[in-house]
């Protein structure tokens, strides 16, 4: 690799690292060439010929949110059993990720998804495929456990999840809005009472969230 194409890289890693930014502060809709070409001290133009085009950045953005929300919650879980184990990990995973001061852990799929609920086009598209993506991975931990004996046989995955998504909604509502700091905890015993429900009578063996 020749020095110019690795500066060029770099700067291309920049603009995205400032593009997540501003997108976890204000929305991915507010996201704008000119504003990451201002954080990083770069003309307009710089940024549109590295990165091509305002979609294309969004586009970005939000392939480097999936990349490190994938892993910081589903990586960590894998090294654990399948199953409830490696569910409650992604769960835990999730509280923590939420949690994080970090202003970049905040969700840009939650914000988008209220913006853009009713306004079609490729960011709504986007918007809503990373979501299934995300429900895809829960599904299969889900169907795991149930194979695993884990879960009772009569459980409807998709019940589960679409439980377990709403509570990560509150969870991020009180976080992050009311700034609640019992919110955590409540999520916990709100997800123990949840998935207490589900559990095969044949797995004793639960541990709690770490």
């Amino acid at each position: 690799m020749d020095t110019v194409t690795s500066k060029s890289e770099l700067t291309y890693a920049a603009i995205v690292d400032a593009g997540l930014a501003l997108a976890a502060a204000e929305g991915i809709g507010k996201l704008s060439l000119g504003e990451v070409a201002k954080q990083l001290d770069l003309s307009k133009s710089g940024v549109f010929s590295r990165v091509g085009s305002l979609e294309a950045l969004q586009q970005a953005v939000l392939d480097e949110f999936d990349r490190r929300f994938a892993a910081q919650v589903f990586a960590p879980a894998l090294a654990l059993p399948r199953g409830l184990p490696r569910l409650n990990a992604i769960v835990d995973n999730w509280i923590r990720r939420v949690c994080m001061a970090d202003a970049t852990s905040g969700c840009l799929y939650t914000a988008g998804s209220f913006e853009y609920d009713d306004v079609a086009g490729p960011l709504h598209d986007r918007l809503q495929q990373g979501v299934q993506q995300w429900r895809a991975g829960l599904r299969k931990t889900v169907l795991q456990a149930l194979e695993a004996g884990h879960l009772r046989p009569d459980t409807e995955p998709e019940q589960l999840i679409f439980e377990i998504y709403s509570l990560i909604v509150g969870l991020m509502h009180d976080v992050r809005f009311l700034h609640d700091p019992k919110a955590p905890e409540r999520m916990r015993r709100a997800y123990a009472r949840l998935i207490s429900t589900y559990r095969s009578f044949d797995y004793l063996d639960q541990p709690g969230l770490r």
